[in-house]
């Protein structure tokens, strides 16, 4: 009796199981998002899409799913009056930011160790390490040999009369460049700055020497290589700037090299994919490449990716790029994860005012992003006066903003990433794939029926069309 009991008690569990399993899928598909108490149905996003004027695409409709939730969870903090004021939270959604501080400040201890040779100066410059000159450019017209004779004589002209002491002058009177106005002069520029032809005759000229004509892509040259003396601070600050330059990448290639970086073949396919949808990777524990730390996974990559200033904009070059440069990117990821972790191991932190300073910019953005969309504390108060109304005028506020933003009607309101790593590390929410798939097919439908409804309604030409196969300039024939 005991063992039919149980039996029975578990076909029923079974019976309620299947019940509450088509309730989930039923609302599976028929829901694109959930913020809270809010849902975007398949049928609204899908009317929202075909109605306007936005592409009908996959990643426009999952853009508009993400910037939904973002709002209406920024709704439900304004409604609850939650300023999201929780340092633990705030340190663990900042902590790009935080990360990004110390990597910075571990970059400037290790240049204060790197010595950068500043003994004769002058040789370097005149041995070529940098050039720096003035010229004269007359333009010429590419493909007519005539007139590019004709700018040729007059440049030799102006040659046979040029000296340092009138170049400046001259240049302002005969040059056609940008340059003329300050006498031509180019400043301190590396070698290969320059196109081969007019690099290699200032190379090949003493400072302060006025060399031959230059013929380069541009027209004719007047060259003068610029004295030491007349470029001596320019020269030392670009000197020790690509001193300094060569020794971080010294540094860096000898740390990556120490850090044994490996890059999975499949990892171009695999970053791509978490660029789709960084959200529905933030658990993914696809390796992505190994360092001497351990794997760094897909669900890293999507870290990135949501804690970047613009998380949509690399989202869209990720996808558009080929995907020979995947591992240019993963590998610029794994520069970052080595430079934190020698940050850590040199005990590099943010102090009091750094940490105080980084919850007053969280506070910052969370209120311009509620006073973007309308729903800051103090408007509530003036529209809302209880939970109840908050609650009905917040979200129904959301979705005007929402309308009028899908229409073209209103700016975007850009909700910063730490501020949206917050919002949903607090509060419910669901992105459903399915339903952004069912709202896409179902906008296309609707895309196609306005497409043709406005095209039954516009006016008929006024204008007589000739009959298939008739000459509209000839008369009917008897005519």
């Amino acid at each position: 009796m005991t063992r039919i009991r149980i039996l029975g008690v578990a076909a029923l569990v079974s019976l309620a199981a299947c019940d509450g399993l088509k309730e989930a899928l039923t609302a599976h598909v028929d829901v694109v998002a959930r913020a809270g108490s809010q849902e975007l149905s398949v049928q609204h996003m899908a009317e929202m899409m075909g109605k306007s004027q936005v592409p009908v695409r996959r990643e426009v409709a999952q853009s508009i799913a993400d910037a939904w939730v973002n709002f209406h969870l920024l709704g439900e903090a304004a409604v609850k009056n939650d300023s999201l004021t929780d340092k633990k939270l705030i340190d663990d959604v900042m902590s790009p930011v935080t990360n990004q501080a110390k990597v910075q400040k571990f970059g400037q201890l290790v240049s204060a160790t790197f010595v950068v040779d500043t003994a004769n100066l002058a040789q370097k410059y005149e041995r070529g390490d940098l050039l720096a000159a003035r010229h004269i450019l007359f333009s010429a017209p590419a493909g007519d040999a005539t007139a590019a004779d004709s700018v040729m004589k007059v440049a030799e002209r102006v040659r046979a009369r040029t000296t340092s002491a009138n170049f400046a002058q001259l240049a302002r009177q005969y040059g056609s460049d940008g340059t003329k106005e300050q006498g031509g002069d180019l400043g301190v520029f590396p070698p290969n700055m320059m196109v081969p032809e007019f690099a290699q005759a200032v190379a090949a000229l003493k400072p302060g020497e006025i060399g031959p004509l230059v013929r380069t892509q541009f027209g004719f040259h007047i060259v003068r290589r610029s004295t030491y003396d007349e470029v001596k601070d320019a020269f030392q600050q670009q000197y020790l700037q690509r001193a300094q330059f060569a020794a971080e990448s010294t540094y860096i290639a000898g740390m990556e090299t120490a850090g044994k970086i490996e890059l999975e073949p499949t990892l171009a396919k695999t970053v791509k994919a978490v660029a789709e949808d960084p959200s529905g990777h933030a658990d993914d524990r696809t390796t992505v490449a190994r360092t001497r730390y351990g794997a760094f996974r897909a669900s890293d990559v999507a870290r990135y990716i949501q804690s970047s200033p613009n998380p949509d904009q690399l989202r869209g070059q990720i996808g558009q790029a080929p995907d020979s440069i995947m591992p240019v990117f993963v590998r610029n990821l794994l520069r970052q994860e080595l430079l934190l972790k020698a940050a850590d191991s040199a005990k590099v932190t943010m102090d009091s005012t750094e940490q105080a300073g980084l919850y007053t910019s969280f506070a910052s953005i969370l209120y311009n992003s509620w006073a973007g969309l309308g729903v800051s504390p103090h408007v509530i108060a003036d529209s809302a006066k209880t939970p109840a109304e908050r609650a009905t005028f917040v979200p129904a506020r959301i979705e005007a903003y929402m309308d009028r933003l899908i229409k073209g009607q209103d700016q975007f309101v850009e909700v910063p990433s730490p501020l949206v790593q917050a919002l949903r590390q607090k509060y419910d929410w669901k992105i459903n794939s399915a339903g952004i798939d069912r709202a896409v097919q179902s906008a296309t439908a609707i895309r196609a029926k306005e497409d043709s409804a406005r095209a039954a309604a516009m006016p008929k030409s006024a204008v007589p069309m000739p009959a298939p196969g008739t000459d509209s300039g000839t008369p009917p024939a008897g005519k």
